[in-house]
């Protein structure tokens, strides 16, 4: 649970299952995230229900005594929010809504509210927008009621507050007016693109919150916004950058997620296409985290919905300060030894030796092991370089340390 409190937070319930495709470990692995994203959202989690259910409830998505047991908790505590970590039907949410007599929110419309929150530029906003109405377009009948009784808070930004009385063929028209909007301002950003000249293009990608833009920050020496939240970078950022003498464009990409809704893959295209026109990227992983491995099994999936799979890839493990093991205490040797219980040196000699020299092992926020990372990257943006242009070979001489510029 998040030791943090929020002064100003919603009191929010999550309701996970466990099936056949998620065990009970898995499945609290997913309410932790969900937490992370409601307390980015900007509630407090108060409880966490989880229900062993093989075929959701086609009504209610739970059984009808997890339900009840729910019903007793939100009237009792007063809870405004219900979050659950699956897509609800419209007819689920409906019915949900009815009994509780609270929001009723899912993974997608969460991660929907914290993108309309962290939407800066116009740009940020129409791509929000956009997925939000493709998102309510098949719930608005039972929807708007529910909008007028409850307004503001988790799930309700954007159109939802100022769109109250629409219909399916406003909507529908909105949705045509923001795609022809994202066009325009796609052919824009394909002729900037285009504008940048001969440059290698080097793209940060990633899970959301491993440290992509501390890490843009340090090696760009620019001010990135960066927060140890959920989707900090919506926008993308570029900025050239000089390591030795050679320049190339560094781009920070928006964060990847689980179950990362379908809605915003295509209302996003335009900063994705960043990463689809990269000659290089680097896959930044939080090797802090539990389930990094599961998050690399994730972005490597949207690399592939992209096809950006078979780009060159550098492998950067960061938060190597914040890593620690499991240890087995002597007395307890009954206790099987799992991936849990690594040391960094293990790791390197595991599944991860067969990525080579593409894997390093830095902390950004401590600058750890960033010389071998400046290092690697100019090795491998100089040889992309020379294949392009063999003829300025002469211009960028194998990496020496005295070729990059000190902190």
């Amino acid at each position: 649970m998040l030791e943090k409190k929020n002064l100003d937070y919603e009191k929010v319930v999550l309701i996970g299952v466990i099936n056949q495709e998620q065990n009970e470990e898995k499945s609290n692995e997913y309410l932790d995230e969900l937490e992370f994203l409601a307390y980015t959202a900007g509630g407090e989690v108060q409880k966490r229900f989880t229900q062993k259910i093989d075929v959701p409830n086609p009504k209610t998505f739970i059984g009808t005594g997890k339900m009840e047991e729910v019903e007793t908790f939100v009237k009792e505590n007063e809870i405004g929010t219900v979050i659950f970590d699956d897509e609800l039907t419209p007819a689920q949410q409906k019915n949900i809504e009815r009994i509780l007599k609270a929001k009723i929110l899912d993974r997608t419309s969460l991660i929907l509210d914290i993108f309309a929150q962290r939407a800066q530029t116009s740009y940020a906003r129409t791509q929000v927008e956009l997925a939000q109405y493709q998102y309510l377009l098949p719930r608005l009948a039972g929807l708007w009621t529910h909008l007028e009784r409850q307004r503001g808070g988790i799930g309700m930004r954007g159109p939802g507050e100022t769109e109250i009385e629409t219909d399916r063929r406003i909507v529908r028209d909105r949705i045509a007016l923001l795609k022809q909007k994202l066009q325009k301002i796609d052919k824009q950003m394909e002729t900037q693109r285009g504008n940048r000249g001969a440059l290698v293009r080097v793209a940060l990608i990633g899970y959301t919150n491993v440290g992509k833009s501390t890490l843009m920050n340090v090696i760009s020496k620019s001010n990135v916004f960066a927060e140890n939240k959920l989707f900090a970078t919506l926008d993308t950022t570029v900025r050239k950058v000089v390591i030795g003498n050679l320049p190339f464009l560094l781009s920070d990409t928006v964060g990847f997620i689980r179950k990362l809704p379908t809605q915003l893959v295509e209302s996003f295209k335009s900063t994705l296409d960043e990463v689809r026109e990269a000659d290089l990227l680097l896959h930044v992983v939080d090797i802090s985290h539990p389930n990094f491995e599961e998050h690399i099994a994730s972005v490597n999936k949207i690399l592939d919905e992209i096809d950006s799979a078979d780009k060159p890839t550098i492998m950067v493990f960061n938060k190597i300060d914040a890593y620690k093991h499991e240890t087995i205490e002597d007395d307890d040797l009954m206790t099987e030894k799992t991936s849990k219980h690594f040391t960094l040196e293990e790791w390197k000699k595991s599944w991860m030796n067969r990525i080579g020299d593409n894997a390093l092992f830095i902390s950004a926020l401590n600058k750890e092991n960033l010389e071998e990372f400046r290092k690697k990257v100019y090795e491998a943006v100089r040889e992309i370089h020379i294949t392009r242009f063999p003829y300025n070979n002469f211009l960028y001489p194998e990496y020496h340390e005295d070729l990059d510029t000190k902190e």
